[in-house]
């Protein structure tokens, strides 16, 4: 039984890592419309800084916060200076895959080719006893807390606060918002800009464990869409069902069935869209 129990919260500690990145995937395009493919390289350009900056400063918080803050930056510039002439999805897609390819070979050449994995914390280096005969990796309930607190604050800002309902305003009549004196170039770029940092916090979180490594940016990107399309596009509730789903799907199936575990999580997708085409929070 506790080798069950410790298999679910692997698979939720995955989970709550993917919701950091499809949650940022969510704003950028379930919200606003934006097809950002390199999302995944966000989440893999944080990872490298966030693993680099630790072994220098020896300073988890503050390398994972460094890493946040320049994907944040990162993601404002391609908003603004890139995107903001494609307003179509082909020309996005495009657009997005080529930043994708070039920062990928980038990372290479600055990083290498080896897979490179960050400190964990001092302070969460142990396993914590969850109860009598279980215990489990500190750093991982880490990750779980920090997914719930993140998805917390998500859905207050986005359904609570002003600035939520601003947003919700941009998105479902931009002209109107316009009208009404809200800037929204900045409003969107704003928000581009804390989906990147919501990817730059994935990566940071994810080093530690699961490592980061060339081409691990298309794979947390096929993850993220699996998420966002599971749980229903613009859905924060969704991406945030859809990663627990697909963590203790990915998890599980790795041990039951190895080997094919994408073939079920993709068949689980499948089954998903053929009941709800728009997902399980999706707008019907």
């Amino acid at each position: 039984m506790s080798v069950w129990a410790i298999q679910a919260l692997n698979g939720v500690s995955l989970g709550m890592l993917l919701f950091l990145v499809a949650s940022g995937f969510t704003l950028i395009f379930g919200l606003m419309g934006i097809l950002n493919l390199s999302h995944g390289t966000l989440y893999l350009l944080s990872g490298y800084i966030t693993a680099s900056l630790v072994r220098h400063l020896d300073n988890f918080v503050l390398s994972v916060v460094a890493g946040m803050l320049g994907m944040a930056v990162f993601g404002m510039l391609i908003h603004n200076r890139l995107l903001r002439y494609s307003q179509d999805h082909l020309s996005q897609a495009l657009l997005t895959i080529g930043i994708a390819l070039v920062m990928g070979d980038l990372a290479v050449v600055v990083w290498g080719g080896y897979p490179l994995m960050a400190r964990k914390p001092s302070w969460f280096s142990g396993s914590f006893e969850i109860t009598n005969g279980i215990r489990f990796p500190a750093y991982r309930l880490l990750v779980i807390a920090v997914g719930i607190v993140v998805a917390a604050f998500l859905w207050w800002f986005h359904e609570r606060s002003r600035y939520g309902a601003l947003v919700r305003a941009a998105v479902d009549d931009e002209e109107m918002a316009r009208a009404v004196g809200i800037n929204t170039r900045l409003l969107t770029t704003l928000v581009f800009g804390a989906g990147a940092l919501l990817a730059g916090l994935g990566g940071g979180m994810g080093a530690p464990f699961l490592a980061v490594y060339p081409g691990y940016d298309m794979e947390i990107l096929t993850m993220s869409l699996v998420v966002v399309v599971i749980g229903g596009m613009g859905s924060l509730m969704g991406a945030f069902v859809g990663a627990l789903l697909v963590g203790l799907l990915d998890n599980f199936a790795r041990i039951l069935i190895p080997g094919f575990s994408l073939f079920f999580i993709f068949g689980f997708m499948a089954c998903v869209l053929t009941i709800r085409p728009r997902g399980l929070f999706g707008k019907q």
